[in-house]
């Protein structure tokens, strides 16, 4: 039941996807393999990374990682989805959703981050193919990927601080199967003007700026690809940067749907279904994009099965 006429809530009630039972039934039943399918998929990625010597590149290196945060991403969120449906208990504690809310922005904008490295390393390598080397190296990665890293931990901590500040003495409903920044944000009875202009404004910034990175380098890209002589070249070209772009589709235009407008115009159905895509479908998908069309992938595949027979 809701809370009221309290100074200080010291819980939630996540309403989920749905309250209907037997929807509950079929949703557990189909989440239930999905968060599955992106564990093992992902993790099967860094494996077959880590263990192939040829592809200790920048590229599978940015990869791997994004597999790790992938995973960690819908594992903030997916199974404690599966316990609220499983024992009907949707209560959560204050601190627990705040804990909540902390890694799943942090683990969110890793990945937007993590992607836009990506695509720096595609626009040295095509555009730049002689430097490449010397730009990409190993050192430079490593500072890039604990930039993405510590960045995103540090714009995180800065939400559940401002966060942690306001008082919540209405009802404790959130219309949401997990801990969102906007939901929260509406069971507020403090003044959250601050929070929103800064979920506006510097989150619109961490979300848009490496997107906008992102276009840019696949403009450069495009010009220096068409620019070659052979067909053959431009495809080949293309379809290693078609996966790429492929998962930037998928998140980007699931997150910036979201986050990047007034709260005036939120809507719980729409974020509700539109979320479920970039926590659980999207990082399913990306060993499938990254694996299926990637001939040293499904080589690496290939000699992990074998080791493991």
């Amino acid at each position: 039941m809701p809370m009221e006429n309290q100074s200080h809530m010291t819980e939630f009630l996540l309403l989920g996807l749905t309250t209907d039972p037997k929807q509950q039934v079929w949703l557990f039943a189909s989440f239930l393999p999905m968060d599955l399918v992106n564990i093992v998929g992902n993790s099967v990625i860094i494996a077959a990374i880590w263990r192939d010597a040829h592809l200790h590149t920048p590229m599978y290196f940015f990869l791997s990682n994004l597999s790790l945060v992938d995973i960690c991403f819908s594992t903030v969120i997916v199974p404690q989805m599966l316990l609220n449906m499983l024992t009907q208990r949707k209560t959560v504690l204050f601190t627990l959703c705040l804990t909540q809310m902390y890694f799943f922005v942090a683990f969110g904008i890793t990945d937007s981050f993590l992607l836009a490295a990506m695509a720096f390393d595609r626009y040295i390598a095509i555009c730049y193919p002689l430097h490449y080397t010397m730009t990409m190296s190993l050192r430079r990665c490593l500072l890039l990927v604990i930039a993405c890293w510590v960045v995103s931990h540090l714009h995180s901590l800065v939400h559940t601080v401002l966060m942690g500040h306001l008082s919540f003495c209405g009802p404790n409903v959130i219309h949401h199967f997990f801990c969102d920044v906007q939901p929260l944000l509406t069971l507020s009875c403090s003044d959250t003007s601050v929070n929103e202009l800064l979920a506006f404004t510097e989150g619109s910034f961490v979300i848009v700026s490496p997107f906008i990175f992102i276009i840019i380098s696949y403009v450069y890209i495009t010009r220096a690809v068409l620019r070659l002589p052979s067909g053959g070249g431009r495809y080949k070209i293309f379809s290693t940067c078609g996966s790429h772009l492929t998962v930037v589709a998928l998140f980007y235009g699931t997150i910036i749907s979201v986050y990047i407008r007034p709260s005036s115009t939120y809507s719980v159905t729409k974020n509700r279904v539109v979320t479920v895509i970039y926590t659980v479908v999207t990082p399913m998908l990306n060993p499938f994009i990254y694996s299926l069309r990637n001939k040293d992938m499904k080589q690496a595949l290939s000699k992990l099965t074998r080791r493991t027979e």
